[in-house]
C-alpha cells in the first residue's frame, strides 16, 4: 500500500513539473512574437505559416503535452486500483469530457489565428444620402477608436454621398487609412430589375454586387451596413476568416429576430432561408472564393426562381442571401451572434452577451433606430453617443511601427516648418490647420434650375448664433449656404435643433456644412470658403450671419442682375448695411418705412460710431434719393457686402479671428477690377449681440493687433507680386493713413 502511494506521489509531482514546463514554454513563445503579432482570442482561426525556429518550438509543447495526458491516464489508473470510495484525483479524456468539449478547460481549437499588426484590412460600405453619410462617420469613428491595423474603406456611393465622404476623409487625413469610392449608378442595373419593399430602396440590394464592384485582387472583405457601431477592434472580425473551411465563403450571424420562421401575422411568408435565417448587417466575405463559383450568376438565378413566387424581397440583399445559403448550406460560417447584436424590437439579442465585455458589434437594425425595445437598450444608446460626439481630431493617431499609406499633399511640413519663436506662431499655425469639413449636413435637394441671373445666400456661423437662422430663413426664400464652426458634440446639439424646428425643417434649400473646431481662432475666411466653394448658383450674396436681409431681397437682387446685364460685365453689387440696437424690431417693410426709422433714431447706418471707414464709401447720402444703380470707388478699409459671381476670387484665409478678413476680399475685387455699383433699392439690416471671444482679443491685446499690423502687410505684398503696378495704390493707401 505504502508503495503505491509512493507511486502516485511520483506521477502527481512529474505532472506539476511538466505543467510548469509546458507554462514556460508558451511564455517563451508568445514572447517572441511581442510586437511583430496581435494576439487573439483564441478559436478565431488557424495559425498562418511561422520559422523553423516557432514550429520546433511548438512541436516541443505538443509532445510535452501528449506526455502529459498519458501520464494523468496512468494516475486515474492508479488510483483507480487503490480506490476505497473516495472521490478520484483525476478522470480519465475518455470517461470525461473529451479534451476541447464544451465541459474541458481546453481550447477545441487546433491552432490560434493571429494578425499581423500592420496588416491591411479592408472593410466595404455602401453609402447613399445626406443621412447615410452622417452614420457612417458614427461607425469610422468607432472602428478607429478601436483599431491598431491600417485600413481601407471601399465606399459605394451615389453621388451626394461619393462628394460628402470624400472631403471628409480628405481633410480627416487619418494615418493608415485609404479610401476608395465606387459609382453605384454604375451597379444600379445589376439589381435594379428586383422589387423591394425595403426602406434601403434600390441601394439596399448593391453588397449582392461587391465581387463585381470591388477590384479583383480584393481576396477578402467585411461588409458592414451603416448602422453598426463596434465595441472592440476589428481585426479580431478579420482573423475569423482563417476559421472558414475550404468551402465556407460567407460568414454571417444569425438572425436574431423571428422573421424567417413565419407566421408573425396572417399571411405572412417570409423568402426561403435556413432555419431563423441570417442577418447581412455584418457579412465576412471571400471574395476570390465567391468568384470562382460564380457568385454573380448563383444569387441571380436564386433571386429569379424566387421572385416568381415571392414576387418582392422584403428585407433586400438580406432575402436573397438567406435563399442562396438555404440552396447550399455549407456556404456559410456562422459567427457567434456577438459580431452583430441586433437591437430590433422583439429579438433574441439579450442571448448574445452576459457582461459588458463580450460585446463586438451593435447593430441598430429596426427603423426606430436608437427608440428601440431592450432592456439594456439605455447602456447601447450611451455607447453610441459617445462615438456620435466624439472629436474626431483623436483620431488622427499614428500606427507606429507601421509604413503609412501615401496620403496627398497637406500643410504638414509648413506647420513643421513654422517658427514657434514668433510672435505670430499662433495666427500662423491656424491658417495652416487642416479642418476636418463635412459638408451638406442635413438633407439638400435644391437643383440649381438653368437661370443665369440665381444667387444664393452665403454666411457662416459659429454655435451662439443659432437663432438667426430661423430668422434668415424668413426673410430669404432662395438657396442658403452655410458653414458653421463647431465641434463634434455641437453638430448633434444642432441637428437636433434644425431637425425640431419648424422653419428649419421645411426647408430643403438650405445647405450646413460643418468645419470641426481646432485651434484657438476662429478661421473665418475659410468657413467663408467653405460655403461659397458649395454653391450651385451663378450669383452669391456673401454676408454674414448677423444680418436680416430685407423682405423680397431675393427677387430684387434677380431682377437687378439680369437689368445690369452682370453676365457680361465684372462688377460686384453692393447691398447697403445698416443696424440695430434694438433686440426688438418692427423691420421696414420698404426703403420709405428704413429711411422714417433711420431719421427717428431707431436705425443707424452701420457701424458708423466705431468703424465709419468700413462702409462710407457707399455713401448714405446719395443712397437716400437714389433710383438707380451708382458707382463708388474703392477707398481704404472699405468692407460692404456684395453680390459677385460664384467664381470670385476666395477670401484670404491668413486672416482668422477679427479684423480685415473682409476688407482684404473686396481689395481683391478691385484688384481684379471690379465695378463697385451701390443697389438704391436694397438694404440689410444689422441684430445686436453679444462681443465675439475674438473681437475682444482684440482689443485687449496688443501682440493680437501686432500681428494683425504684420499679417496685412504681407497680403500686401503678395498682393504686389500678383498684380504688379495695379497693386502699388494699395500699399500707398496703407502708408497713407
Amino acid at each position: 500500500m505504502l508503495r503505491s502511494w509512493r507511486v502516485k506521489l511520483k506521477l502527481l509531482l512529474a505532472t506539476v513539473t511538466l505543467a510548469v514546463l509546458l507554462s514556460w514554454l508558451y511564455l517563451f513563445v508568445g514572447s517572441l512574437e511581442y510586437g511583430r503579432f496581435l494576439l487573439l482570442p483564441p478559436c478565431l482561426g488557424e495559425q498562418p505559416s511561422r520559422d523553423v525556429e516557432r514550429e520546433a518550438l511548438a512541436s516541443r509543447v505538443r509532445r510535452v503535452e501528449e506526455e502529459n495526458q498519458q501520464l494523468r491516464l496512468q494516475l486515474s489508473q492508479v488510483q483507480a486500483e487503490g480506490s476505497d470510495g473516495n472521490p478520484q484525483w483525476g478522470a480519465s479524456a475518455e470517461d470525461g469530457d473529451p479534451p476541447g468539449g464544451e465541459g474541458s478547460n481546453r481550447t477545441a481549437c487546433p491552432k490560434q489565428r493571429t494578425v499581423h499588426k500592420c496588416e491591411l484590412l479592408h472593410v466595404a460600405i455602401v453609402c447613399a444620402g445626406h443621412n447615410a453619410s452622417r452614420d457612417v462617420v458614427t461607425l469610422v469613428k468607432s472602428i478607429l477608436f478601436h483599431r491598431k491595423n491600417p485600413l481601407h474603406f471601399h465606399f459605394i456611393t451615389d453621388s451626394v454621398a461619393h462628394q460628402i465622404l470624400q472631403t471628409l476623409f480628405q481633410s480627416w487625413m487619418v494615418p493608415s487609412v485609404h479610401v476608395s469610392f465606387y459609382n453605384a449608378d454604375d451597379l444600379k442595373p445589376e439589381v435594379s430589375w428586383i422589387p423591394n419593399k425595403h426602406y434601403s430602396g434600390i441601394y439596399g440590394l448593391m453588397k449582392l454586387t461587391l465581387t463585381k464592384a470591388l477590384p479583383s485582387s480584393l481576396s477578402k472583405v467585411i461588409v458592414l451596413d451603416t448602422d453598426i457601431t463596434f465595441a472592440t477592434d476589428i481585426a479580431e472580425l478579420w482573423a475569423v476568416f482563417g476559421k472558414f473551411s475550404d468551402k465556407q465563403v460567407i460568414g454571417l450571424v444569425e438572425n436574431q429576430s423571428d422573421w424567417y420562421l413565419g407566421n408573425l401575422w396572417k399571411n405572412h411568408k417570409p423568402w426561403p432561408a435556413l432555419g431563423r435565417g441570417f442577418n447581412t448587417g455584418v457579412i465576412l466575405l471571400l471574395l476570390d472564393r465567391l468568384r470562382r463559383l460564380g457568385w454573380e450568376q448563383m444569387w441571380r438565378l436564386t433571386a429569379e426562381r424566387e421572385l416568381m413566387s415571392m414576387l418582392s424581397t422584403s428585407l433586400a440583399d438580406q432575402d436573397i442571401f438567406n435563399a442562396v445559403i438555404k440552396q447550399d448550406p455549407a456556404l456559410v460560417y456562422r459567427l457567434p451572434c456577438f459580431w452583430n447584436v441586433q437591437l430590433s424590437d422583439h429579438t433574441r439579442s439579450e442571448q448574445c452577451y452576459t457582461e459588458v465585455s463580450d460585446l463586438k458589434v451593435i447593430h441598430w437594425n429596426s427603423p426606430k433606430k436608437l427608440r428601440v425595445k431592450n432592456k439594456h437598450v439605455e447602456f447601447f444608446r450611451n455607447l453610441y453617443l459617445t462615438f456620435l460626439e466624439y472629436d474626431g481630431n483623436l483620431l488622427r493617431r499614428e500606427l507606429f511601427g507601421c509604413a503609412s499609406l501615401p496620403s496627398p499633399p497637406s500643410d504638414q511640413q509648413a506647420l513643421e516648418e513654422l517658427d514657434e519663436d514668433d510672435p505670430c506662431y499662433d495666427f500662423r499655425r491656424q491658417h495652416l490647420t487642416e479642418h476636418r469639413v463635412h459638408l451638406f449636413f442635413l438633407q439638400y435637394e435644391f437643383l440649381a434650375l438653368p437661370n443665369p441671373t440665381d444667387v444664393t445666400l452665403v454666411a457662416q456661423l459659429s454655435m451662439d448664433r443659432l437663432q438667426m437662422l430661423e430668422a434668415i430663413c424668413k426673410h430669404w426664400a432662395g438657396p442658403i449656404s452655410l458653414a458653421l464652426y463647431m465641434s463634434d458634440a455641437e453638430a448633434q446639439q444642432f441637428l437636433r435643433y434644425a431637425q425640431a424646428s419648424e422653419v428649419l425643417s421645411a426647408r430643403r434649400n438650405v445647405a450646413y456644412h460643418i468645419v470641426y473646431k481646432e485651434g484657438q481662432f476662429y478661421p473665418i475666411n475659410l468657413l467663408r470658403n467653405v460655403a461659397l466653394a458649395n454653391t450651385q448658383t451663378p450669383y452669391v450674396f456673401l454676408t454674414d450671419i448677423d444680418f436680416l436681409p430685407m423682405y423680397g431681397l431675393y427677387d430684387y437682387l434677380r431682377n437687378s442682375i439680369q437689368q445690369l446685364e452682370l453676365p457680361q460685365r465684372k462688377a460686384a453689387l453692393i447691398v447697403p448695411a445698416f443696424e440695430t440696437l434694438h433686440y426688438r424690431l418692427t423691420f421696414p417693410k420698404s426703403k420709405a418705412e428704413l429711411l422714417s426709422m433711420l431719421d427717428m433714431g431707431s436705425l443707424y447706418t452701420f457701424r458708423y460710431h466705431v468703424w465709419p471707414k468700413g462702409h462710407a464709401p457707399t455713401d448714405y447720402a446719395k443712397w437716400r434719393t437714389a433710383t438707380v444703380p451708382y458707382r463708388v470707388a474703392w477707398q481704404p478699409d472699405f468692407e460692404p457686402y456684395v453680390v459677385v459671381r460664384r467664381d470670385c476670387p476666395k477670401y484670404d484665409q491668413r486672416f482668422v479671428g477679427f479684423g480685415w478678413n473682409k476688407v482684404s476680399h473686396i481689395m481683391e475685387l478691385d484688384a481684379q477690377e471690379y465695378e463697385l455699383l451701390v443697389l438704391p433699392n436694397a438694404f440689410m439690416i444689422h441684430m445686436p449681440h453679444a462681443p465675439s471671444f475674438d473681437i475682444s482679443k482684440f482689443r485687449l491685446s496688443a501682440g493680437y493687433r501686432g500681428c494683425l499690423q504684420t499679417l496685412r502687410e504681407e497680403f500686401h505684398q503678395d498682393l504686389s507680386r500678383r498684380y504688379g503696378a495695379a497693386a502699388l495704390k494699395y500699399l500707398t493707401a496703407e502708408r497713407s493713413l
